[in-house]
């Protein structure tokens, strides 16, 4: 009786998430070591500068579900930020480079998606190669140099607060919460979970496999625009390197969050916590006195952990 109460909490346990327990140790750790940055308004300041990850990540989550993968984010993000930088829409207002940024994203999204379940290309093929298409592409346009300053209004919005709370963590909250709702309350959402269960059984269920496909790429497009304008707001400048690093750092987070191909035992707030598990790694990281060289090996072991995780649990 007692080998059977152990397994079953052992089961319930391992399919806790990994976030939750690598983020609770962070702060475990940061508490310890510097109990006044256990504050509302620093922890803010940190988790702000990783909203663009968190956006970039419920694209991923989504695509990951249908057994897909989109690594065309960077250049998706790169791209927009020269547009907003470059200067070369002369006194153009906040809400075209809003919707500019939303239909780069939403065709780049659709491209991908008709590639994977269409053309049956492979989803890392594809969008690997659309992101570095764009980046040569934007590396051309500004002869390798940074393009200039982004409009004021976008910093002014980056920093703002509500009910205390930065603005942009305060929209990444909403923005999961929706996607969670999207995932569990939708006709869309059943749809997903039956492709990422068994593709062929879906098909046979009369369930539309490429339009659920397309569709997913088409929304993890969208959020990679956003994203790139939550990013863009960040740095307020021009860069020809921003955002290139996020797309694999979302599958990591993903996973971390619990999301494999297919499955979504984490849902939507497990790869949220997994994005925290990297602001607040590089905060108590920063804390201690490691330098950019150690965050990248530390970043690089979090990936491959990531790796090693998701060959555990797919194999389940």
């Amino acid at each position: 009786m007692s080998a059977l109460v152990n397994s079953s909490v052992f089961r319930r346990v391992s399919k806790i998430p990994p976030s939750y327990y690598l983020l609770a140790l962070l702060l475990v750790i940061l508490f310890v070591a510097r109990p006044q940055m256990m504050n509302a308004n620093v922890l803010g300041v940190f988790v702000r500068q990783v909203v663009p990850l968190g956006i970039l990540v419920l694209g991923q989550l989504l695509v990951m579900r249908v057994k897909s993968i989109d690594l065309s984010g960077g250049g998706v993000i790169l791209l927009i930020n020269y547009c907003i930088s470059s200067g070369i829409f002369p006194g153009a207002s906040l809400g075209f480079y809003v919707a500019l940024a939303l239909v780069t994203g939403l065709s780049i999204g659709f491209f991908n998606g008709v590639m994977v379940a269409k053309r049956r290309v492979s989803a890392v093929i594809v969008t690997l190669a659309l992101s570095i298409v764009l980046v040569g592409f934007v590396q051309y346009l500004s002869s390798g140099k940074p393009p200039g300053d982004v409009p004021k209004i976008f910093a002014d919005l980056f920093n703002t607060r509500l009910i205390g709370v930065p603005s942009p963590v305060l929209f990444w909250i909403v923005l999961t919460a929706l996607m969670a709702l999207l995932l569990s309350q939708t006709v869309f959402g059943r749809f997903v979970a039956a492709v990422g269960e068994s593709m062929p059984a879906a098909h046979f269920s009369g369930v539309p496999v490429e339009r659920t496909v397309i569709l997913a790429h088409t929304l993890a497009g969208l959020m990679a625009a956003v994203a790139a304008l939550v990013q863009t707001a960040s740095i307020a400048v021009g860069s020809v390197r921003v955002g290139l690093d996020l797309p694999i750092l979302s599958v990591a987070a993903t996973i971390l969050g619990g999301v494999v191909f297919g499955r979504g035992e984490g849902g939507v707030w497990g790869p949220f916590f997994g994005v925290l598990c990297f602001a607040f790694l590089f905060v108590v990281m920063t804390m201690f006195g490691v330098g950019d060289a150690g965050k990248l090996v530390a970043q690089g072991l979090i990936i491959l952990f990531a790796a090693i995780l998701y060959g555990l649990r797919a194999g389940k």
